[in-house]
């Protein structure tokens, strides 16, 4: 699991689900079915100031921008 500084909590399953998930209420905000196991933490990152969540799923990458 990734926590940003924002209130989001970020995630997987072994069922290929990524998730966004609210911190403070747990109330879910966004879910992904990436259509095999997420393999890895998500990480995030900045690119030109705009914040992205990276997840491994299957042999894919997703990247999403914030």
């Amino acid at each position: 699991m990734l926590s940003t500084a924002a209130g989001l909590v970020f995630s997987g399953t072994n069922e290929g689900n990524i998730f966004a998930l609210d911190a403070k209420t747990g109330r879910p905000l966004r879910d992904f079915q990436a259509g095999g196991p997420v393999a890895a933490n998500p990480i995030s990152f900045l690119i030109d100031g705009k914040q992205h969540v990276a997840l491994a799923a299957d042999r894919v990458l997703y990247v999403f921008g914030l």
